[in-house]
């Protein structure tokens, strides 16, 4: 389980989360959605470590991420897998190298076990026999394939994916989704996903929880979010330039998207 408790976060005078508080069961897919720059990257970042909070608190499995050791905090990094939003391949390494990184550092396995590993993980992710091709050589598609694989090679607990289907066409953005949910009917992998996407998100997520000003202004099933009565959260879901109710913008000839 993860859990985020009353957790604050600024960087100088700017307040990026205010109280932000997300529980993350086992088992499920939580999206976060919520507008450009309200801080989703950032909630995320610390359950890896990667920020600690100003104030609040920040636990996996039990364990308190911010006031872990060194070497714990390694530890934990071990069983969450993480991909970012443009994959953040090294071009100078083929995409064997790029899977097979995290297991290296990590020292915990023979070579022959690596490269195994290295085959399974791109088979789960639908590309066998790229071992020995470049990342420029990829689609951008393939090569956020490429980064799952990567992420879940560590045969992880969890995975945080930062907006997996930025930038993608409608078909890639589909395969990508549906090896999300593969991930986790098949691995049992825990999931969180950041997307503008709410196409995505209805096909992932098991339940979606909304960010607004630095907290959750809404968590539910599907279901419960296309339901909602909120103002903010329907405007974000529907796409809509202003709140129910309120004039256009001035000088917009019809609403936009």
């Amino acid at each position: 389980m993860i859990e985020l408790k009353n957790v604050h976060k600024a960087f100088g005078p700017k307040q990026v989360l205010r109280g932000f508080s997300l529980t993350v069961n086992e088992g499920e897919t939580m999206v976060i959605i919520g507008y450009s720059g309200t801080g989703k990257s950032v909630a995320i970042k610390h359950i890896v470590g990667l920020l600690e909070p100003d104030e609040g608190e920040v636990w996996v499995d039990g364990q308190r991420v911010d006031q872990l050791s060194r070497k714990a905090l390694y530890a934990l990094r071990g069983r969450i897998g993480y991909v970012f939003q443009f994959a953040a391949l090294f071009d100078s390494m083929t995409i064997g190298e790029n899977v097979a990184m995290g297991l290296r550092k990590q020292g915990q396995l023979s070579e022959k076990e690596i490269l195994t590993r290295v085959d399974e993980a791109l088979a789960l992710v639908d590309l066998p026999d790229v071992q020995q091709r470049m990342p420029a050589e990829l689609s951008g598609g393939m090569r956020k394939r490429v980064g799952i694989a990567r992420a879940i090679a560590l045969r992880p607990k969890y995975i945080l994916y930062d907006e997996p289907t930025t930038g993608l066409d409608p078909v890639t953005s589909a395969t990508i989704d549906n090896l999300m949910v593969r991930m986790r009917e098949q691995l049992g992998v825990t999931g969180i996903v950041i997307t503008h996407d709410m196409r995505s998100a209805y096909t992932v997520g098991t339940r979606i929880a909304m960010l607004y000003d630095g907290k959750v202004r809404q968590v539910g099933t599907v279901e419960e979010i296309q339901r909602s009565n909120d103002p903010l959260v329907r405007q974000f879901i529907e796409g809509r330039a202003t709140l129910e109710g309120e004039a256009p913008l001035i000088g917009v000839g019809g609403p936009q998207r």
